[in-house]
């Protein structure tokens, strides 16, 4: 397995993680494989943090790559990580790669060098991570159609491959003809995730409702400064509400004197990372709607554990969250003024409100723990099964 998240391992060869894959991520595929190794950057450190869990453990193990944070970094890292990712499989293994992933791509060219077979999970969409207004780099149009392409050829090059969508990105990035593919989230979600029942919504008098968002800030691709745009036109028209983020990130400063530019400074909180699990449902159940204002997304964690609360919500029409919500939930992205006018409309109508938490609590169940295990366990056998087949073929 190659992954783009990034561990950090102590002196006694533990690995540990603050905000990616833990060790329960990593059992899924014991279903099927012997072993999992897990090809990602890791940094040595003392003591990783009070918030962190072990990524390794019994069947589970990691393969170091040179650590490196942006592509100055990667570039001057990049002959170590090539040596590094040469010995990372050997010629029989079952090798999953995560793209998009400069690792997973170079682990892919690789393994077509050597005529050795891959597959796929497909997590993200590289094109829209370029589009305009995610990413500030003077090289992004050239680096969006480099990208892109590249992992069309990595689809069409797999033995198998999943996507995490049920439709947008087979469509742009499709796996080539005959070749077993599968629409399976990354999300696992257990049974105390999800509440009984729907809400019932009524009018709240003059309580202020209150909007809430979940995201990194190292980019802004997703969105919040569009959304703490929209927040002042509400409160200039009248319709006054107040926004909880969850999340961290380099921007943060940066939004933070928006929402003092925009006259929001009093009415955005902004609450920093929040631990997985019983703390994010918490601000989640007392919360009135949840808002995704995302340039780009593969499939959103956040949003479908945000339905699995029953939690009413409004998006931007980007990957795939059109395949959640309702056209009418939907709005163009890097547009305020749409976004202002889609909450007012989901805030001023009780009765939609409780049609929304009903239907998106529906929705969310489709990505429970226990309908998604036998998919995904489909999957890992048709790739131990084409990497096989491979193998046989090539000794002939």
């Amino acid at each position: 397995m190659s992954t783009e998240a990034r561990f950090s391992r102590t002196p006694d060869g533990a690995v540990w993680t603050s905000d990616g894959p833990a060790y329960r991520f990593w059992t899924r595929y014991l279903s099927v494989f012997d072993e999992v190794r897990v090809v990602a950057r890791v940094r040595d450190t003392a003591d990783p943090g009070a918030k962190a869990v072990r990524t390794d453990g019994s069947g589970v193990h990691v393969w170091p790559v040179p650590y490196y944070v942006g592509a100055r970094e990667y570039l001057a890292t990049r002959a170590a990580i090539g040596r590094v990712l040469r010995s990372a499989a050997d010629r029989d293994d079952a090798v999953i790669l995560r793209v998009p992933s400069p690792i997973g791509t170079r682990l892919a060219a690789h393994r077509d060098r050597q005529r050795l077979p891959y597959a796929l999970e497909v997590v993200g969409d590289p094109y829209d991570v370029f589009a305009p207004g995610v990413l500030r780099h003077p090289l992004r149009p050239l680096l969006r159609r480099r990208f892109a392409d590249r992992l069309r050829r990595e689809c069409r090059s797999a033995v198998a491959a999943s996507y995490v969508t049920e439709s947008h990105l087979q469509a742009r990035y499709p796996a080539g003809p005959d070749v077993p593919t599968a629409a399976i989230s990354s999300i696992d979600l257990p049974v105390d995730a999800f509440v009984e029942r729907p809400r019932v919504i009524t009018h709240r008098g003059d309580a202020e409702p209150t909007l809430i968002s979940i995201g990194t800030m190292d980019q802004l691709y997703k969105g919040i400064d569009v959304l703490i745009e929209a927040l002042a036109r509400l409160n200039r028209a009248g319709a006054p509400a107040r926004l909880i983020h969850l999340g961290t990130g380099r921007y943060r400063p940066d939004l933070e004197r928006l929402a003092e530019r925009l006259g929001v400074a009093d009415r955005v909180r902004f609450e920093g990372w929040c631990p997985p699990g019983t703390a994010v449902r918490r601000q989640l159940d007392a919360a009135d709607l949840f808002v995704m204002p995302s340039r780009t997304e593969g499939l959103p964690r956040a949003l479908i554990e945000a339905m699995a609360r029953a939690l009413p919500a409004v998006g931007t029409r980007v990957g795939g969250i059109p395949e959640l919500l309702e056209p009418a939930d939907l709005v163009g992205p890097d547009d305020p003024e749409a976004l202002a006018a889609a909450v007012a409309g989901m805030l001023g109508d009780p009765r939609r409100m409780t049609a929304a938490s009903a239907r998106n609590l529906t929705r969310a169940r489709r990505y429970s723990r226990d309908s998604l295990a036998p998919r995904r366990e489909a999957f890992y056998r048709a790739v131990r099964q084409a990497t096989t087949s491979n193998d046989l073929a090539r000794s002939r």
